[in-house]
């Protein structure tokens, strides 16, 4: 089974799925440990991972494409890979499309900002007009078709960014079309009320992701209520890594005044990061047992 077929029973599944977002590897690997079905690599977490930079469109698509792989090989879990607003016209959303598909993700998320695109809580983000919008979700469903004509499997995450500037008509309306074009999953980022969430999910049609920003402009409301408003996935882009750099900063305070707060042990830690599985591998190999040593 392809990891897209793996999303597509997910989404049939009448729940909200937790979607706790990863930016790296080892991100990744944590979600995928802790027992969570699917992930997401959030273009706003990866960006400030890779090149200590935010998320206002300074990752190249190569960059992100690097990235994508290296979270998709170390996990056995439908991986959603932000693909912004595929890095150009129709033709380039068809390579970052493709390239998302052999990075090995499950799904692409194409969006309809101006590039270079803004993270959808912060300011300064414009979208383009209807017919461009359309023609990189157009673009997107003809690859996915070609690729299963040769064996290959992705779904299309199409995002509308219009309730900002537009009124949250106009981003339903984007997201009608969204589906009407063969969208598998649809996004209308940054609704303002609980209100507008269930205007959102009442008016649109297949699974819907609510994407929670801690101290953004959408409500982080319990995962039943999500469920209740029509909701297949709530996406927390910043929570793992928000956390990862509160540890970080603590640890790094406390280390100015020689001391050591909690963390995690030396033994627990190189489990998780796959010191063990890589022993009991290497047993089959006499070359390879000097590995254990110290």
């Amino acid at each position: 089974m392809t990891q897209a077929s793996r999303l597509r029973d997910l989404l049939a599944q009448d729940r909200c799925h937790i979607m706790p977002c990863c930016f790296d590897a080892l991100s990744a690997k944590l979600i995928a440990q802790e027992g969570y079905e699917l992930t997401f690599m959030s273009g706003f977490a990866a960006s400030a991972s890779r090149i200590g930079a935010p998320d206002l469109g300074l990752m190249s698509y190569g960059e992100v494409a690097d990235q994508l792989r290296n979270i998709a090989d170390a996990v056995d879990i439908p991986v959603i890979g932000d693909g912004d607003t595929g890095y150009g016209n129709a033709m380039n959303v068809r390579r970052t499309v493709q390239g998302f598909a052999r990075a090995g993700a499950a799904s692409v998320m194409i969006e309809d900002q101006l590039a270079p695109k803004r993270c959808g809580h912060t300011p300064g983000k414009a979208v383009v007009g209807r017919d461009e919008a359309f023609d990189r979700i157009r673009a997107a469903v003809d690859l996915r078709a070609e690729l299963r004509e040769s064996g290959g499997d992705i779904l299309i995450l199409a995002r509308t960014d219009a309730r900002h500037d537009h009124g949250l008509s106009e981003a339903i309306t984007r997201a009608e079309v969204f589906a009407e074009l063969g969208a598998d999953i649809l996004f209308v980022e940054a609704p303002q009320s609980e209100a507008e969430m269930r205007e959102v999910c009442a008016n649109l049609p297949g699974p819907k992701m609510a994407n929670i920003v801690e101290g953004g402009a959408t409500p982080d409301l319990p995962n039943a209520a999500l469920h209740d408003i029509g909701f297949s996935i709530a996406a927390y882009p910043l929570s793992v890594m928000a956390s990862a750099m509160q540890a970080m900063v603590t640890t790094l305070r406390h280390m100015r005044q020689d001391e050591r707060p909690g963390q995690m042990d030396f033994v627990e830690l190189r489990r998780r990061i796959g010191f063990d599985d890589y022993y009991d591998a290497s047993e089959r190999y006499a070359s390879s047992r000097r590995d254990h040593s110290g």
